[in-house]
């Protein structure tokens, strides 16, 4: 019986660890072959190797499947090139990009510096578009070639992202920029063949484990379903992988133990037209009226 990704070949930042890890062990149980990208550096951003990406591969290969490590830098340009390429030497071809790579630095708006304000855009928001641009050049030159082209970019967003985290407005800011940058994504390069998504994943990483720590705790009986398993993310990515999910693009998927949805973003909502030019004292009245229409927003995390 064949698996659900055999043959496609697959990319996935920062998947020495964590959730990454569990994607790249299901992408490659699945059949998938996979290129481990992580440069091994700690939560802040400092240090790096490539120790835990070959400790995957290691992994995978001791099961049976194909994988490569690579420790290419892709908050650069250069790195999302050199991952790409490392992908197509390694297997001849590229169908996949898991975008997954990410940092924290964590404050509160007013004390945040604009070192952590430029770590955390860097990785984060660029890190979501150098592999994937680089990707989408060689998938697009392959569908002007002629070639059949059943390619998915899949961007890592957060609750932060949707909703805003206190304490976390960089983080929040880049990841919202990432569920935008999704929505353009599946509008341009859908002509091409390519499917573009993103999800918003709550788990038990390095990134939560510590801040929240009681709801991120794994249960006390061993024999327990673990919410927060970063596992329970993976099923999900790897069958937006697949060539099952071609007709899925530009949308944002909440996945949470064994929960799954999607979210609804902005809408157009309700509209009051005066058909002319408003004075500004006119429009205190218009806004209220709107409010009083709209749905509350959904509370910012960590608001009380």
């Amino acid at each position: 019986m064949g698996h659900l990704c055999d043959g496609r070949v697959v990319v996935i930042t920062g998947a020495g660890r964590g959730i990454g890890r569990a994607h790249a062990l299901e992408f490659a149980r699945q059949g998938a072959k996979v290129v481990v990208n992580d440069i091994g550096a700690e939560l802040d951003g400092s240090g790096g190797s490539t120790g835990p990406a070959g400790e995957v591969v290691e992994t995978i290969r001791a099961a049976g499947g194909e994988a490569v490590a690579n420790g290419a830098d892709i908050s650069t340009w250069e790195g999302g090139a050199d991952l790409v390429k490392a992908a197509i030497d390694a297997f001849g071809d590229l169908h996949v990009v898991v975008n997954n790579a990410g940092v924290v630095r964590d404050r509160m708006f007013a004390n945040a510096t604009e070192d952590e304000w430029d770590l955390t855009m860097q990785v984060h928001l660029k890190g979501h578009f150098t592999t994937a641009r680089h990707a989408a050049a060689y998938w697009r030159d392959k569908a002007k070639a002629g070639d059949k082209v059943d390619a998915r970019i899949i961007n890592t967003s957060s609750g932060a992202g949707l909703l805003g985290s206190i304490g976390q407005a960089a983080y929040s800011a880049a990841k919202g920029g990432i569920l935008t940058l999704t929505l353009v994504q599946a509008a341009e390069l859908g002509r091409y063949g390519i499917t573009a998504n993103a999800i918003a994943p709550a788990a038990r990483t390095r990134m939560t484990e510590k801040v929240f720590a009681d709801s991120m705790a794994a249960p006390d009986d061993p024999d327990a379903f673990d919410e927060m398993a970063p596992e329970n993310v993976s099923p999900l990515v790897v069958w937006l992988g697949s060539s099952d999910s071609a007709a899925v693009t530009g949308r944002v998927f909440e996945v949470e133990g064994g929960k799954v949805s999607v979210a609804d973003g902005y809408q157009h909502g309700s509209v009051v037209d005066k058909g002319a030019r408003w004075e500004p004292i006119e429009v205190g009245e218009a806004v209220t009226r709107l409010l009083s229409e709209a749905p509350a927003p959904a509370p910012v995390y960590g608001a009380s």
